[in-house]
Parts: C-alpha cells; sequence; structure tokens
C-alpha cells in the first residue's frame, strides 16, 4: 500500500533514504514544470496555480467511502492522504511535489530522533505549543497511547501491524483495552520519562523506524477520548482540521480545528475554511461532476473512466488540468511455486516470455492511463529500482514465442499444460488482463482458464495459500503498492517467506528463499542510503531471476482537477494529489 531520515551524520543517513527513494523518477514525456502554470502532467514535477488564499470550502468526491476515519485503522491510500489533514505524527511526508516529497520531515517532533550509537534507541522531543482540537496539550504519552492502539488487534484491526514487530519483543502486549498498567501505558519498549520526550528502544536496528512513525496510526491519541471500536466515528484531532459530521457511505465533513497552532505546522498550509467529502457508487457521475466543474478531485485518484478518459485527451483544455503521474504501485501476475507445474521455473519463465506486454499495457488503459511496460519488481520511485532493468526483454512491446517454446521445453512440457488464472470479479482492469494473458498463452499451448472470485474476500481467496493449492491457482492477478517508499516497503510482503500467512498473504508465489529473507535483514541494519539502495537493488535481481513474478505495468492514472483549485501537486508518497496543501481560487 503506501507510506513510504542531524545532529550526526548517521542519522541523517537514516532518515534521508526517503529524499533519494524517488531517483528512478516518473517516466512522463509529456510533463511540463514552470510553476503556477497548468499543463498536462503539470503537477507531477511543480506546484500548479500557487496561492496563500485562504478561505471557501474543498468539495472532494469518491466512489467508496473510507475503510475507517480512525488513523490506526484505516489503510486505503486516499484515507491516508486525507488523515494528514486532521492528524499529524511525530515525523511525516515533506509537502513538496518529485522526490523531495519522499523526505521525512518532524511534525509533532522538535527535530529528527536522536539515534544512540548501536542504532538501537530513538529519542524524540515533542514541539512546544502543540494541543488537541479541544485544547488539551499533545503529550508523549498520548502518542505512545495511540501507537499502543496498534497492539489491540482485536478490537481495532485493519491497519498495518508493522510496529508490533518491532517493539513488542516477546512482551506479548495485549494493546492498552487489556493492559494491566494503571495509566494503560505498559508498552515496555517505549518509554515517556516527561510529557515531552519519547524514546524507542528497538531489540535491534531497524533503519526504516521513522517510516513507520510517520504513518496515520502513529498518532497521539488522548486516552479519554478513545472510544475503541468507534473511534473512527469522532476521532480526536491534532492536525489544522477536525471531523464534524459523519454519515458511513454517504460524506463527511471537516472544520477548522480552532487549537491547531499554524506556527508549529512546517508541513500543512491549511487554506479552505471546510473540507467536504461526498461519497458516491456511480463513477461515471463523479467524472461528469469533475469536469462539469461541480467537484473539485476525486479522492480515489485511481483515475477516471474511459468515457471521461476520452473526452479529456481530445479536448486541450480539459487535458491542461489532469494528470497521470505514476502510482508507485505495480500491477502484475504471480504464479504459486507449489501448484503444478509452477514449481518447475523454466514452466514460469514460459509464462514470461508467452506473455504480450503491449496488449497487458492496453488492458491496464494504455502507456497514459495504464502505466509503462513493467520489467521488473521494484517501482521508479523506491531507491535501487532501474525500469531499464528488463531481464525477459518485455520492452520490446511483444511476445517472445521461440524462448516461451524452449522454456516449455525445459521444464518438461513442449505441447504446453492447463493452469487457472485467478482474478477479482469487482476489477475490470484486471479481469482484462488476464483475458489478454489468457490469449497470449494460448498462443504457445498454455491453456488458462479464468476463475473470477469475489473481490471482497482476497483474504480468504488468493490470500490462502491452502486454496489457492486446493483450487488450483497457477496464475494470481494482483497489484501492490508501498506502504513505505523503500525496498522493504515495497517487497518484503511481497517475497520474504516470513510473511507468508495462512490468510491475509500477500507473498502469492510462496517464495521461499533464505538469501532473500537475508537481504532484507541487511538493508535494515544500514544507515547509509546508497548501501540499503545496493541491495535493493540484487533483491530485485534475485527476485526477477527466480520468475516468480510477470510485472504488467508501473501503474499510471489519468486523473482530473478543477481548475479553481490552488497549490495542485501530486505527493509521490501517495502517489496522488496532496490533499492537505490545496486551496479554492474563487473563495467559495
Amino acid at each position: 500500500m503506501v507510506s513510504k531520515t542531524r545532529a550526526v551524520a548517521a542519522v541523517g543517513a537514516v532518515v534521508a533514504l526517503g529524499l533519494t527513494a524517488a531517483c528512478g523518477g516518473n517516466s512522463n514525456s509529456d510533463s511540463k514544470s514552470g510553476e503556477g502554470k497548468s499543463a498536462f502532467n503539470a503537477a507531477i514535477t511543480s506546484v500548479v496555480n500557487a496561492s496563500e488564499k485562504k478561505g471557501g470550502t474543498l468539495n472532494l468526491w469518491s466512489s467508496q467511502d473510507a475503510d475507517s476515519w480512525d488513523p490506526v485503522r484505516g489503510y486505503y491510500a486516499f484515507v491516508w492522504n486525507l488523515n494528514r489533514l486532521y492528524t499529524r505524527k511525530l515525523m511525516d511526508y515533506a509537502a513538496a511535489p518529485g522526490e523531495a516529497g519522499l523526505k521525512l520531515t518532524p511534525d509533532l517532533a522538535a527535530a529528527e530522533p536522536e539515534i544512540s550509537a548501536d542504532k538501537k534507541t530513538y529519542t524524540f522531543k515533542l514541539k512546544p505549543g502543540i494541543k488537541f482540537d479541544d485544547g488539551t496539550p499533545i503529550t508523549s504519552k498520548d502518542v505512545k497511547y495511540g501507537i499502543e492502539r496498534v497492539f489491540a488487534q482485536d478490537v481495532v484491526p485493519g491497519g498495518p501491524s508493522y510496529l508490533i514487530e518491532h517493539l513488542d519483543q516477546g512482551q506479548k502486549y495485549p494493546g492498552p483495552y487489556k493492559d494491566t498498567d494503571p495509566n494503560k501505558l505498559g508498552l515496555k519498549s517505549v518509554e515517556t520519562p516527561d510529557d515531552t520526550t519519547i524514546v524507542f528502544k528497538l531489540a535491534k536496528p531497524f533503519g526504516d523506524l521513522p517510516y513507520l512513525l510517520a504513518m496515520p496510526g502513529a498518532g497521539p491519541v488522548p486516552k479519554a477520548r478513545d472510544t475503541g471500536a468507534k473511534y473512527g466515528e469522532k476521532p480526536a484531532a491534532s492536525g489544522p482540521y477536525m471531523i464534524s459530521e459523519y454519515a458511513p457511505g454517504k460524506s463527511l465533513k471537516m472544520v477548522r480545528n480552532p487549537h491547531w497552532d499554524a506556527s508549529t505546522d512546517t508541513i500543512r498550509k491549511a487554506l479552505p475554511d471546510a473540507v467536504n467529502l461526498t461519497i458516491t457508487t456511480n463513477a461515471e457521475d463523479l467524472d461528469s461532476r469533475l469536469l462539469a466543474g461541480t467537484a473539485d478531485l476525486d479522492t480515489g485518484q485511481t483515475g477516471v473512466q474511459a468515457k471521461a478518459r476520452a473526452e479529456i485527451l481530445q479536448d486541450p483544455k480539459k487535458k491542461a488540468y489532469s494528470d497521470a503521474p505514476t502510482t508507485g504501485f505495480i500491477r502484475y501476475a504471480a504464479m504459486s511455486t507449489k501448484v503444478e507445474p509452477f514449481t518447475n521455473i523454466e514452466c514460469r519463465k514460459a509464462v514470461i516470455y508467452a506473455a504480450d506486454p503491449t496488449s497487458l499495457q492496453t488492458a491496464r488503459g494504455g502507456p497514459v492511463a495504464g502505466g509503462d511496460i513493467g520489467t521488473n519488481m521494484l517501482p521508479p520511485n523506491i531507491a535501487g529500482s532501474d525500469p531499464q532493468y528488463d531481464p525477459y526483454g518485455r520492452l520490446q512491446g511483444k511476445p517472445q514465442a521461440d524462448k516461451a517454446k524452449q522454456a516449455l521445453a525445459a521444464c518438461g512440457k513442449p505441447e504446453g499444460f492447463n493452469t487457472i488464472i485467478a482474478v477479482r470479479n469487482n476489477r475490470p482492469a484486471e479481469i482484462k488482463t488476464a483475458e489478454a494473458l489468457q490469449a497470449a498463452l494460448g498462443t504457445v499451448g498454455i491453456k488458462a482458464t479464468i476463475d473470477q472470485y469475489d473481490g471482497a474476500q482476497v483474504a480468504s481467496v488468493t490470500g490462502s495459500p491452502d486454496n489457492v493449492h486446493k483450487k488450483g491457482y497457477g496464475i494470481i492477478i494482483g497489484g501492490w503498492g508501498a506502504d513505505w517508499q523503500t525496498g522493504t516497503g515495497y517487497m518484503q510482503a511481497l517475497v520474504d517467506s516470513r510473511y507468508i500467512q495462512k490468510n491475509g498473504n500477500y507473498n502469492l508465489a510462496e517464495i521461499s528463499d533464505p538469501a532473500i529473507d537475508k537481504m532484507f535483514d541487511d538493508a535494515a541494519l544500514q544507515t547509509d542510503p546508497a548501501k540499503a539502495a545496493e541491495i535493493y537493488k540484487q533483491l530485485n535481481t534475485k527476485v526477477m531471476e527466480g520468475a516468480y513474478y510477470l510485472p504488467f505495468v508501473f501503474d499510471k492514472a489519468l486523473n482530473y482537477r478543477n481548475p479553481r483549485l490552488t497549490n495542485v501537486y501530486v505527493h509521490d508518497a501517495f502517489g496522488m494529489v496532496d490533499f492537505q496543501a490545496l486551496g479554492v481560487s474563487d473563495g467559495k
């Protein structure tokens, strides 16, 4: 998904990893820079319509509701983006387009953390004058309590739980609701010696810790206002806005937080007086409203529908207010190494060579709205990536039937074989890619049957290895974006054997390679971003050599923005417009 660094040089090296993560950049040949002027893809590299004007209402629309407005439970990318409006964290991503936005910067913290010589202790000091929306001061204990809620997976499940792995350390901490500590602050690895100091003590070095602390679930929560599973209905606000009304499935309204102090916040502009989110199930109607100017932006940022896409690309005036950034996702097919004949690497290679890169790209929406042809398994916004690394010659844009047949012979299936492609039934683009892949495989004798399963049941269908084996799913269509912008944040869930789960598994290929697992351990020890990037580069090579995944595209999405919007830019950490920066030029 998304996520995405001093006083001493080593600390700067740790957190600077975010800044260097975008070295691959977005390959958008039509991109125009030039601060202030709108043009196609201008918001990818610059701030469009820069302004400090305050007032008016930002009218956002979405084709789906949040999974939760509780910072610890929300996991959708657009929810993390909106969360920046009402939740602050110790660290957060800088407010800037391009690679500068991938740099972590202090938010509630007064400065970057002080890191011990052994890289296992992180000490943060809080800024003075930071308050919740009810006027109570935000203390280190509120930050710790918010983090402790991550551990309460029985009460507030759904969000990322990476912090448990690094902070539990054998304590088996149950979360604050079952905490026997009278102050409900019993997590031993996090200390709060005073109200402005919070200390994280790790069992072993983990250079990506600041990224985990920049996730919404690491935001402060006042214990007195925690309503457990219902907290998402009215979460405490530490950012410039607070939720005033919420009608599930219909709308959300935010108004200014009267106790937010702009002098303590170097990230958020807080230009509109109010932010309204209207939720609809009609994506085409949403597109019509965007083009008519009655909606400002689609928060999903996954791209307009085909009808609107054609209208935008054929009208130069409308195209000038649209962008098609690289989202940070890769769309791909995984081949299960536990389902025959994909236990054999040559059979996996046969699928890769037989696939038609251009037809798969077209199925995703073409080079503008679908993405660049995928060549490997590390997205362009991750340090160590190289979109030109193309071990299977996919940039040729055509199938390689001769190599596919050679691979089939090598795996003992010269006449081809039968397999099943599993794809979600609620993702039209994924279904189209499954069909395109099916057609290409058929030309070399690989007979693939498509099984469209209930897309709401991913965790128990393709996310259950036992079910995958039972159903005989040889090929699984999927997609993935980083929870935070490093090779670990992107690839670990997909390729590390220690992340194979009985349910909710994303290592769909069931890769079990100690050499790959060790590379993640080696990267965790690095404080030099260049050295970490080199490890991720080697890791990507190792994964591609194993032929576990067939990358379709480095994903792009064509989105339209209302001409009245100010301070528009694409934030590389989210792969979408940075909502917190937006204003409206007409003050309405």
